[in-house]
């Protein structure tokens, strides 16, 4: 037998504050919205990087550290198996592969690893990472079977579970600007998604109490190149590159505005975004010179490194 104490937690998650808190008999729903983008403030941000030196191929232009590059998710739930806080018995049948060892605890929340996103991560890269887990597949068949319900729009953005028994969901909206999906439409999954793996659990072809985070993948979310470009083609991009000065490669980056994709010579062509970053601060919101408007920058598809949305406050 163990000795196990119920999950029941309130927990700030970093640059996100907390607008509603229910409850139910089987468990409880943590709920997490940062404002519009355009609206959220850069003091909620925390340890903005600061930008790398200037990029040497860029006409003349100020990049100061800029702590509205990259802003936080917009919205985020999560969902804990519950009772009150009290101890209880639970006979000792885990689930194959779900051992526990010795120091760990199932109290309080586990955040996703806050390493540099990649392509494919299971989180902002998108994607989907079972980390190991026997019952990944099933968990994640259960996500698309949700998503039925929703209109064509809503789609899986990334998808993680972990060995402890966390599952993380982001859901894109292609019909958002921003790729987000709306408040009810998260919560209104983050139930049902969670509903069904209870059943499933109880069936015996999941763990039973998993924890659930569901959430839209926000400005942070890193593009695919050149799939997610023409989405956003609108919008100011983040783009980090690579770039050959004297034999070596190094990383530099801009924001741009996407001008063309060439599809024969796999590459894509940037020039300057008319934003802050870019102009002289001592302009008084001049607009861009002539020479900045006229520079141009053309990449092979492979030296982009990353690319995200870029917000302006």
């Amino acid at each position: 037998m163990i000795r196990r104490r119920s999950l029941g937690l309130v927990r700030w998650h970093s640059a996100r504050s907390c607008v509603a808190f229910s409850s139910s008999p089987s468990f409880r729903s943590l709920s997490f919205l940062t404002s519009h983008p355009k609206l959220q403030k850069p003091s909620l941000l925390l340890n903005p990087k600061p930008l790398p030196p200037h990029p040497s191929s860029l006409p003349s232009l100020s990049l100061k550290p800029n702590p509205n590059i990259f802003p936080p998710a917009a919205l985020r739930f999560v969902s804990t198996k519950s009772s009150e806080d009290v101890e209880e018995d639970i006979p000792d049948d885990r689930f194959p592969g779900d051992e526990i060892e010795e120091g760990d605890t199932t109290d309080g929340w586990e955040e996703e690893d806050a390493g540099e996103p990649e392509i494919g991560d299971g989180g902002d890269g998108g994607g989907v990472v079972f980390q190991g887990v026997p019952w990944g597949e099933r968990a994640l068949s259960i996500a698309h079977e949700v998503l039925t319900q929703f209109e064509d729009n809503v789609k899986l953005f990334s998808f993680k579970t972990t060995p402890r028994g966390y599952v993380y969901v982001r859901l894109d909206k292609l019909s958002n600007e921003y790729g987000c999906p709306g408040m009810e439409e998260l919560e209104r999954y983050n139930q049902e998604y969670k509903k069904r793996l209870d059943e499933a659990g109880e069936l015996g072809e999941i763990p039973e109490n998993l924890a659930l985070e569901v959430s839209s993948p926000g400005a942070e979310r890193l593009l695919k190149v050149p799939d997610d470009l023409q989405r956003f083609e609108d919008m100011p991009m983040r783009v980090c590159y690579a770039e050959e000065v004297d034999s070596k490669y190094r990383e530099k980056d801009g924001v741009f505005d996407l001008e063309s994709i060439e599809a024969e010579s796999e590459s894509c062509v940037w020039k300057l975004a008319n934003v802050k970053a870019n102009r002289d601060p001592n302009s008084k919101g001049r607009p861009l010179t002539r020479k900045q408007r006229d520079w141009r920058l053309k990449l092979p598809f492979s030296e982009h490194k990353r690319v995200l949305l870029y917000l302006e406050y």
